[in-house]
């Protein structure tokens, strides 16, 4: 092996091996990043991205990988966000909004000025615990994810 490949080598364990400190869910989304990203995700990234910068921020907001750990996690309510001018270039969304929101009276819709269509999950308390950006989902998708994870308190 080369000296090159050796420090290459060493610097991918170094920044695989070290999880960086956590950010906010602000600022990771801030950095374009919805919380939904494991830390495999990143180790994949590191692959093929050589910007060790972004591959320290992709770690700074991922999730430890656990065969179980997301499908235990639940909330007892959501808020599906959008902006209500952007809605014609996502039909999926509007889908959902106008024939199957009715389906999930713990979902409230909130338009804000220029949100990108997301799902902000609450807690027991009503209080924000992720964002995760839905701008490509379909329909049974966002159905799916809600029966999945969204059980309201008195269900918990």
């Amino acid at each position: 092996m080369g000296v090159i490949q050796v420090a290459l080598l060493c610097f991918v364990v170094g920044v695989l091996g070290a999880k960086a400190e956590q950010l906010s869910t602000k600022e990771c989304e801030n950095l374009g990043f919805t919380g939904l990203a494991l830390c495999s995700d990143c180790r994949t990234l590191a692959e093929y991205v050589k910007d060790q910068e972004l591959v320290s921020e992709c770690l700074s907001c991922c999730t430890e990988d656990s065969d179980d750990a997301m499908s235990k996690v639940v909330y007892s309510g959501a808020v599906l966000e959008v902006c209500m001018r952007k809605l014609v270039f996502y039909p999926e969304v509007v889908g959902f909004i106008e024939e199957e929101k009715d389906q999930f009276p713990f979902v409230k819709v909130q338009y804000a000025f220029n949100s990108p269509p997301k799902l902000i999950m609450l807690d027991d308390h009503g209080e924000q615990k992720e964002t995760i950006r839905i701008d490509n989902w379909k329909r049974e998708h966002i159905m799916q994810f809600l029966k999945e994870k969204v059980k309201p308190s008195s269900d918990i």
